[in-house]
């Protein structure tokens, strides 16, 4: 069983920058993959970034490519995901998750796929 808890949310103005982090415990945290989705309120959550085990390898949202990095440290057991150039309308509520399935491009955007969720860490962008 893993824990998982993000921080680093907060405020930011438009064109800012963010780094979320999340903290996972209660397991063998390289063993798993890791990705980071966000939902808005009324909206339905939306995969953002994805990495692999290892760190080689990594998928993105296609919304955030360019402007969003996402990283881990298994000695620390803590991936992160740095976001910059935010928009107002990517304030949201974003979570990390875990899963041991396959590394592809196409089941790792699913969210369904994943075994273990963190409680969520605000971000709200002003305008």
């Amino acid at each position: 069983q893993v824990q998982l808890v993000e921080s680093g949310g907060g405020l930011v103005q438009a064109g800012g920058s963010l780094r979320l982090s999340c903290a996972a415990s209660g397991g063998a945290f390289s063993d798993y993959n890791m990705g980071w989705f966000r939902q808005a309120p009324g909206k339905e959550r939306e995969f953002v970034a994805a990495i692999s085990w290892s760190g080689r390898t990594t998928f993105y949202g296609d919304s955030v490519k360019g402007r969003f990095t996402i990283s881990r440290d298994n000695a620390n057991n803590t991936v992160y995901l740095q976001m910059s150039s935010l928009k107002p309308e990517e304030a949201a509520v974003y979570y990390c998750a875990a899963t041991l399935l396959a590394f592809t491009s196409s089941a790792i955007r699913q969210d369904s796929l994943y075994n273990y969720w963190g409680q969520g860490t605000q971000v709200t962008v002003s305008s």
